[in-house]
């Protein structure tokens, strides 16, 4: 419940501070001393737009806090927004608005932004304005509305629309694919044939491309081997002249220790020498230069270079080409078993959605039928006998089916026996569509006792028996929870637990709005002005105290 306000420089409040009980609380006041100021700080507070027009004149900002004691539900959407309060603690909501524009919310000082603080509300407050009626009297809103009401759980429906609409999905995004990759058929038919064709393989490029510049040099080396060769083979090369110099040292070696190991060196020398004469013939047979195989490298180098420039990759990266596009060929080919997969799984979803929808639409009527009830009870006693309401449930096409289900929810009404429904607007005059609207939100609010209720002069324009009837509902409504009035009717004011009187002064320079609570004495000269008007009379002071009993 809402437990106190506080308002500083709001429009004509220069500094108020308010404490509000649980049960029925009526805030009265001549007309023009500024009750809807308070529903408007209320509302900036609550993530209202922070308008600079709120400012009072002369202050450079205004600021307004509201403070609760907090449900459940809205620690819990703190706590998931991550604002932590601990259980136990009073929940302040704060704004502030800048004569120069801006504004800055809190909710227990840590900052929240205006949409955080609209989102809190809905687990705070339920305001209904003077206009609001126009919200009831939306058949958009009906079907939330009625939800409400019969606590009912549109997860399911959400779930399924969810599925059925990524189903969907997933076969308009195969169904552009394969229409893109027939319209590409031809090109992938040519581009996976030359492909397969030059059957590219990772490093070809770099190999062939070594192996041509090794061919280039060929030549080159070619002469300076046979030079080596020279000086190392023939009969004047160096391994037959070390050969000789090996048998001479043979038939001496044993004469000197000495010319033993020269021996050893020399034949260690020709053995050395053998392994360079076998590995330059190694070379020279592999730098052996053959204009043949060097034409057909460079071909196949400059068709792997070509390609990789036509498909604008790199060459080592075709082999991986070639297989992408064969699998969108496959892919192609495949489509219609594919996209029957998919179609298939578009059918189930849609008898998932429809089966979750109408198991929904059965909550609906059945909430619909305790609804006709409920404000069929409220009728009479608002002098609406003749009347009658009923909650329309009627199926939507497939196109306008959503995430909250496949109908479409009206409230209607016949105000006389044998007329047909038609929605509220339409039907009821001035007077009738007020209490319309009063029996539709007393039905509706009594499904909901966790948040404080707001009910703005939803008594004008009735007095007398029907005014007391309104008192009364509102009175029982206010039962377990807390419900705050703004009124005009004395047969309402008095059923209030707390009194709140809302009076203007003017100092003859600054005009100031004020608030203050009443005793049992102030309230029965409030009440009594209420009905007698500026001259308050003993008969009326009579009658206020008889509405006082009463209530």
């Amino acid at each position: 419940m809402l437990t106190a306000l506080s308002i500083r420089d709001v429009v004509l409040i220069e500094a108020l501070d308010l404490r509000f009980d649980a049960g029925l609380g009526v805030l009265t006041g001549e007309t023009g001393a500024g009750k809807s100021i308070l529903l408007d700080a209320l509302g900036l507070a609550l993530g209202a737009r922070g308008d600079s027009a709120l400012v009072r004149h002369g202050a450079s900002q205004a600021v307004v806090t509201a403070s609760f004691d907090p449900p459940v539900g809205a620690l819990a959407m703190l706590a998931d927004s991550g604002l932590a309060i601990e259980p136990g603690e009073p929940l302040i909501v704060r704004r502030l608005v800048k004569a120069d524009g801006g504004s800055r919310g809190f909710v227990n000082d840590q900052p929240a932004s205006a949409a955080l603080l609209r989102q809190l509300a809905e687990h705070l407050v339920e305001i209904h304005g003077q206009h609001d009626d126009r919200g009831l009297l939306a058949p958009a809103g009906h079907r939330a509305l009625l939800d409400g009401f019969g606590r009912v759980d549109a997860a399911p429906v959400a779930r399924a629309w969810e599925q059925l609409r990524e189903a969907t999905a997933a076969l308009a995004a195969a169904q552009g694919e394969i229409a893109t990759a027939q319209a590409d058929r031809d090109w992938l038919d040519h581009a996976v044939a030359e492909l397969e064709a030059l059957s590219p393989e990772p490093g070809e490029e770099e190999t062939l491309a070594d192996r041509r510049r090794m061919m280039q040099r060929a030549e080159k080396i070619a002469d300076d081997l046979n030079v080596v060769e020279g000086h190392l083979e023939g009969a004047e090369g160096g391994l037959s002249k070390l050969r000789q110099a090996a048998r001479v040292l043979e038939r001496i070696a044993g004469d000197h220790p000495a010319l033993a190991d020269a021996l050893a060196a020399v034949d260690r020398a020709v053995i050395e020498g053998a392994v360079a004469e076998e590995r330059l013939r190694d070379a020279a047979r592999e730098l052996q230069f053959d204009a043949r195989a060097q034409e057909e490298d460079e071909a196949r180098l400059f068709e792997l270079r070509a390609m990789a420039r036509k498909h604008r990759v790199q060459p080592d990266d075709l082999a991986a080409l070639a297989g992408e596009l064969r699998g969108r060929l496959d892919r192609l080919d495949a489509g219609e078993e594919g996209l029957g997969a998919l179609a298939a799984a578009v059918t189930r979803t849609r008898d998932g959605y429809r089966a979750a929808a109408d198991t929904l639409t059965a909550a609906r009527t059945e909430a619909g039928a305790r609804l006709d009830t409920a404000v069929a009870r409220e009728l009479a006693p608002l002098k609406l006998d003749a009347a009658k309401f009923r909650t329309a449930v009627a199926p939507l096409g497939p196109e306008q089916w959503s995430a909250a289900g496949a109908d479409r929810v009206e409230f209607e009404i016949a105000t006389n026996p044998g007329a047909p429904f038609a929605p509220l607007v339409k039907i009821a005059s001035g007077g009738e569509l007020s209490r319309f609207i009063l029996a539709l939100k007393v039905a509706l609010a009594e499904r909901g006792a966790v948040r404080t209720m707001v009910f703005d002069e939803v008594d004008r324009g009735v007095g007398g028996a029907v005014a007391s009837a309104i008192g009364e509902r509102l009175q029982r409504l206010s039962e377990g929870t807390q419900l705050l009035v703004v009124t005009h009717s004395p047969q309402v004011a008095a059923r209030g637990r707390q009194h709140l009187l809302i009076a203007k002064s003017h100092d003859g320079t600054v005009t100031r709005t004020g608030v203050r609570a009443l005793d049992e004495a102030e309230r029965r000269e409030e009440i009594a002005r209420m009905l007698s008007g500026a001259q308050v009379t003993d008969e009326a002071r009579a009658q206020a105290e008889r509405l006082l009993e009463a209530a």
